[in-house]
C-alpha cells in the first residue's frame, strides 16, 4: 500500500497494491453493495468497510448506494484511541507501579460516560488507587529514573501527589465538569515521570541512516493555522503536535529538521477531504524538499516499529513482510495521527509531504485498518486536533515551531 505525493488540488491520496489492482478494488466495492443488505453477515460488512476505505484512499470512491447502518464487530481488545495515551504507552519503559497509576487514571474517561453523579464513585476509587500506589511504591518508581532525569522525575512525583490530592477534593465536591481537566493534568505528570525513566536511546539507528537528521527522543511543536472559512467565520487555530523519536527517529527527525528550517511556515493546506489533511508540497516542479547541499530531493526511508520488536523495521512495509496483522507501536488509532506521504510504489520516497488522519471509524477502524504498517507514523496532534475538521484547501500554516525537545534533534544545521 502506498500514499502518493500529490499535486495541489488532486483528490487522490494514493493507491493500494499495483495499478492493475485499482479496478479490482473498485469492483469489490461495487459488488459488496449489491444484493440484500439485510442478509450480510458481520464479516461481509467488514469486507465492505475495507473495500470502501480502499476506494477512498484510491480516490475512486463515490457513493454506490445508501449504505446500511454499521454493525458492531467484536475485536480482540479495546484499542487506545487517545493520542496522549498512545504516546505514553509507546515509551520504552517497564515500571509496573507507574503503569498501574496510568491505567487507573486513564480509566476515568470510561467512568465519565456513566450519566449523572453515579460516575463519581468509580472516579473516586481510581484516584484513591493511584494515591495508594504512589505512596506505597514510590521507591520502586524512583529507582527506575535515569540518573540525568532524576530531578525532573522527582519534581513530577511531587506535582502528581498534589494533583491527586486536589483531584480527591474535586470528587468530594461532586464537581464532575472539573474531573476531565484534573485527569489530563495528572496524566501529564504521569507521562513526565515515565519519560524520566527512559535511559539513553533504546536502539541503534542503522548506519546507512545514521547521518540523517534524527530525533533521539520526543519533541513538542506548536502549529498555527489560519482558516479562511469555518462555520463560525475566519479563525486561527493553534495545535500541539508531539513527535516520537523513540519509535521513529528517522521519520520524526526529518520532519523536525524541516520545522527547524521553517519549511512549512506560510505553506498552504493542499488537501482536505474529510479523510486526511495534507501539506508539504513545495512550490515548483519538485515534490519534496530539495537539499541545498546536493540540489536533489532528500528522501526519508520507510520506518515502522512493531509492538514487541526491539527496533523499527526500515525500507519494507508490514505488508511486504507478511506481518499485516501485527500492530505498530504508533498506530493510526487517533484523530490527528501524523504520517509521511510517499510515491505509490516506492517505500522510501517520502520527503516533505505529510498528512494528518481525520479518523473515520468506518473507513479506518481502530486496531484493524488499511493504514497501519503501510504508512510511516511519527507523531500525533495532542491538543486542538478537532480543528482539523475545519481545515480547507488554501488555508495557511502560519508557522510550526518547537516548544521543547529541540535538543533531541541531531545532524541538523
Amino acid at each position: 500500500m502506498a500514499l502518493a505525493n500529490l499535486s495541489r488540488g488532486q483528490a487522490s491520496v494514493g493507491a493500494i497494491g499495483t495499478r492493475k489492482a485499482v479496478p479490482a478494488v473498485r469492483r469489490v466495492a461495487c459488488q459488496a453493495y449489491k444484493g440484500d443488505e439485510e442478509a450480510r453477515n458481520p464479516l461481509q460488512k467488514a469486507a465492505i468497510g475495507l473495500a470502501t476505505a480502499a476506494a477512498v484512499v484510491l480516490g475512486t470512491f463515490a457513493p454506490l448506494v445508501t449504505p446500511a447502518p454499521a454493525d458492531a464487530i467484536l475485536v480482540a481488545s479495546d484499542p487506545v484511541k487517545n493520542a496522549a495515551a498512545i504516546l505514553r504507552n509507546a515509551l520504552p519503559i517497564d515500571n509496573k507501579p507507574i503503569r498501574q497509576i496510568q491505567k487507573d487514571l486513564e480509566g476515568i474517561s470510561e467512568a465519565l460516560r456513566i450519566p449523572g453523579s453515579k460516575s463519581l464513585g468509580p472516579v473516586a476509587r481510581a484516584v484513591r488507587a493511584s494515591q495508594d500506589v504512589l505512596t506505597r511504591q514510590k521507591d520502586a518508581i524512583i529507582k527506575d529514573f535515569a540518573p540525568e532525569k532524576k530531578a525532573f522525575g522527582l519534581a513530577n512525583i511531587d506535582k502528581l501527589t498534589e494533583a491527586l490530592t486536589e483531584f480527591q477534593a474535586i470528587v468530594e465536591a461532586k464537581d464532575k465538569q472539573a474531573v476531565p481537566l484534573k485527569q489530563r493534568e495528572a496524566l501529564s505528570y504521569v507521562g513526565n515521570i515515565e519519560e524520566a525513566m527512559v535511559k539513553g536511546f533504546p536502539f541503534q539507528v542503522p548506519k546507512e541512516y545514521a547521518d540523517r537528521p534524527l530525533l533521539l527522543g520526543r519533541a513538542t511543536l506548536e502549529m498555527k493555522v489560519k482558516c479562511a472559512q469555518t462555520p463560525e467565520g475566519p479563525q486561527t487555530f493553534t495545535q500541539t503536535v508531539v513527535l516520537d523519536g523513540y519509535n521513529a527517529p528517522v521519520s520524526a527527525g526529518q520532519f523536525a529538521d524541516l520545522v527547524a528550517r521553517g519549511f512549512y511556515d506560510g505553506m498552504e493546506v493542499q488537501r482536505a477531504d474529510g479523510f486526511v489533511v495534507q501539506t508539504g508540497d513545495p512550490d515548483g516542479p519538485a515534490d519534496g524538499y530539495v537539499d541545498p547541499k546536493t540540489n536533489e530531493i532528500r528522501r526519508v526511508p520507510f520506518e515502522v516499529r512493531v509492538q514487541g520488536d526491539k527496533e523499527p523495521i526500515y525500507d519494507f512495509t508490514l505488508e511486504d513482510l507478511g506481518r499485516v496483522n501485527e500492530q505498530p507501536v504508533l498506530p493510526f488509532n487517533a484523530y490527528g495521527t501524523l504520517a509521511w506521504a510517499r510515491n505509490e510504489f516506492e517505500n522510501n520516497s517520502a520527503s516533505s509531504q505529510v498528512f494528518f488522519l481525520l479518523k473515520e471509524s468506518e473507513l479506518t477502524p481502530t486496531g484493524s485498518n488499511l493504514l497501519d504498517g503501510r504508512f510511516a507514523v511519527f507523531g500525533y496532534i495532542t491538543q486542538g486536533q478537532d480543528a482539523l475538521a475545519d481545515f480547507r484547501v488554501g488555508d495557511k500554516i502560519e508557522y510550526i515551531k518547537f516548544v521543547d525537545g529541540k535538543e533531541n534533534l541531531k545532524n541538523s544545521p
